[in-house]
């Protein structure tokens, strides 16, 4: 008894060559070692059509992190390592202007939990890289009527808050990088804020200043109706789109 492998004149289909098998196979194993590098490009593709879009339906667009590009500006500059600058200023003793290697030279801490946005979307084990930030403020020598941080970003519109005590929490980073990687500026680098308890819209992207202040002052999405304490579980539930 003879066995006919699927595709062979016995079956009634067209022959398919030797060579046409093994040029279909390089292709599928070609298509594997790319995936990576088209999954990369696919996320720098969406980045930058996200920096371009005010509407926020970029959001809308797959993407291989499972993350959803936002930003509420129309355009956001890029910031580099010889240009980026992080200000720390308002009720301190010792206000100061921190580089991108300043930052990388103080001790990092790394934090992993699932980052959740208030719209509904997860990404589960999410790794966060960085400066805690009470470590900031103990160096800056905190008023004693300080009460609140003030945080604004070099996009020009985006802005967030936490009380001193939200602020001083271990899980509070000046984040450098995410996923094991440099933050990239689609995400809101080369630095932004990680507040691992509270949904994302807290984390602000392209952090860019750090104000010590004597109360909260509501953020952009505060600003429109979103809570202030934005626990995990504990906030309020809108479904509108304040995705960072």
């Amino acid at each position: 008894m003879t066995t006919q492998h699927p595709g062979t004149e016995e079956e009634g289909g067209t022959p398919v060559g030797r060579r046409l098998v093994l040029g279909m196979l390089g292709l599928g194993a070609a298509g594997v070692a790319a995936a990576p590098y088209l999954q990369r490009g696919l996320e720098s593709l969406l980045g930058a059509a996200a920096d371009k879009d005010p509407t926020g339906l970029t959001g809308l667009l797959p993407n291989g992190g499972g993350f959803r590009y936002y930003s509420v500006a129309s355009s956001v500059p890029r910031r580099t390592a010889e240009t980026y600058r992080l200000t720390v200023d308002g009720l301190v003793e010792n206000p100061a202007t921190y580089t991108l290697a300043d930052l990388r030279a103080l001790p990092q801490t790394r934090v992993v939990r699932d980052v959740q946005c208030v719209t509904g979307w997860r990404v589960p084990d999410t790794p966060f890289e960085g400066v805690k930030l009470s470590e900031l403020l103990d160096a800056a020598g905190v008023r004693p009527a300080a009460r609140a941080i003030r945080f604004t970003c070099f996009d020009g519109t985006y802005s967030e808050s936490l009380t001193l005590t939200q602020a001083r929490r271990d899980d509070v980073l000046v984040a450098l990088r995410m996923q094991d990687k440099p933050v990239s500026h689609s995400h809101g680098g080369p630095v932004r804020l990680y507040v691992a308890p509270m949904y994302f819209y807290k984390s602000a992207k392209w952090l860019s200043g750090i104000t010590v202040t004597e109360a909260v002052r509501p953020g952009y999405w505060e600003e429109r109706g979103y809570d202030v304490d934005a626990w995990v579980g504990r906030s309020n539930g809108r479904t509108d789109t304040p995705t960072v």
